[in-house]
């Protein structure tokens, strides 16, 4: 266990989910690392807490799919370790008319990929979700593999392993000066560390790091209202009654998609969402709410009313997640282009958590000098025309 004046291996910045996943590789691989976390664990204020997330194979880019193999192995090695229930499988259905471009696309890259899935008729819908009004000319995608993931649960699993491996994780350690070199070394308001390798994996804080070593990344961040909904009758939507997650595509009057999981997180209440949020700054906690909230939350309950009938439209519960988004909604993992010691993830773009086994190792890969087994083209930050010198 490295102290706080041991030169370690790597040092740790946000305790999400990816930086999370970056330090249990770390210990795993017996590295000294530290992981430090500006606020006392469990909170609120980031994009990685609350109880369930979507886990999925399907999706349009054969690399997220092919990633996302090697997630369910790491994912299950987790639970087998902490010996408690991370996920479920529920299936996921994708919604979306018949011509839909990025349904075909999917249906596609499944088809490449191996994954098993379902193509489903409106009638063959109607007979497995009569509880699910489709729309004309509406077809559904099963991606068997698809469930929910306990997310509360898991980041507990993944801090408990962290420790029983032998690594540091510091809560209340808002860091407060980074400064580069062989070693790095990083200073909250209470303590100094000095480490061979630094990842940053900060979300909506992670400009406020990488400003002052001389680079800002195109990263926004959105405050995502997530919606609760009673079911008339409850467990209508439930897991018990074979009910699956579910993400809705090019739906009309909705310009994001909307997804939901079934109900179990609070009894009697199913989670349906707006893949989309406003701008927001992480330091305000309790925003006033906005005028473009309103309106989505607006998009969300025509959505209940005219699709699934046996839920009150109106929410019950609305939390506040925050989103930390690039520009194509591809991920950031690369290295600074001046301190190669110094790796970054970032822009996760409200899917990264079911991608954070594989996100972390390659994170921890990159921080070690290895070479990870994916092709990392897609996420690179040199992909934006306009992070030139000016930025750097």
């Amino acid at each position: 266990m490295a102290a706080q004046n041991d030169l370690c291996d790597a040092i740790v910045i946000g305790a999400g989910t990816q930086g999370c996943f970056t330090a249990y590789h770390l210990a795993k691989h017996r590295k000294r690392g530290i992981l430090l976390e500006q606020f006392f664990l469990p909170h609120s204020r980031g994009s990685s807490h609350g109880q369930s997330r979507i886990i999925r194979r399907a999706y349009p880019e054969d690399f997220y799919t092919q990633m996302m193999e090697e997630c369910y192995q790491i994912w299950a090695q987790l639970e087998h370790e902490a010996g408690t229930q991370l996920h479920r499988q529920t299936g996921l259905l994708l919604l979306g008319m018949k011509e839909n471009s990025e349904l075909k696309t999917i249906q596609a890259t499944l088809s490449r990929q191996g994954v098993e899935h379902q193509c489903l008729s409106a009638e063959e819908l109607k007979q497995r979700f009569p509880n699910v009004r489709l729309a004309r000319g509406e077809v559904g995608l099963l991606d068997k593999s698809g469930g929910v993931l306990y997310a509360d649960r898991a980041l507990r699993a993944l801090q408990d392993a962290i420790r029983r491996l032998g690594g540091l994780v510091c809560d209340g350690e808002k860091v407060t000066d980074i400064k580069p070199g062989r070693p790095v070394t990083v200073r909250s308001a209470s303590r100094t560390y000095r480490a061979k390798s630094l990842i940053i994996t900060a979300g909506p804080w992670t400009n406020r790091l990488l400003r002052p070593l001389g680079m800002e990344l195109p990263l926004q961040t959105l405050r995502i209202n997530v919606c609760y909904w009673r079911e008339k009758v409850p467990g209508s939507y439930g897991v018990s009654r074979a009910f699956p997650c579910f993400l809705g595509l090019g739906l009309s009057a909705a310009p994001h998609h909307i997804y939901g999981l079934p109900s179990g997180e609070y009894p009697g209440l199913m989670k349906v969402c707006y893949h989309h949020g406003n701008d927001a700054d992480p330091e305000a906690r309790d925003c006033p709410e906005a005028c473009s909230d309103i309106q989505d939350i607006g998009i969300l309950s025509r959505f209940v009313r005219d699709r699934l009938p046996d839920l009150e439209p109106q929410p019950a519960v609305v939390e506040r997640c925050l989103y930390t988004n690039t520009p194509d909604e591809h991920f950031i993992l690369d290295c600074h282009p001046k301190y190669d010691n110094i790796v970054i993830g970032a822009g996760f773009s409200g899917h990264g958590f079911k991608l954070s086994p594989v996100v972390g190792k390659i994170l921890y890969e990159l921080s070690m000098k290895l070479t990870p087994p994916y092709d990392l083209t897609p996420f690179r930050m040199s992909r934006f025309p306009n992070l030139g010198k000016a930025h750097l």
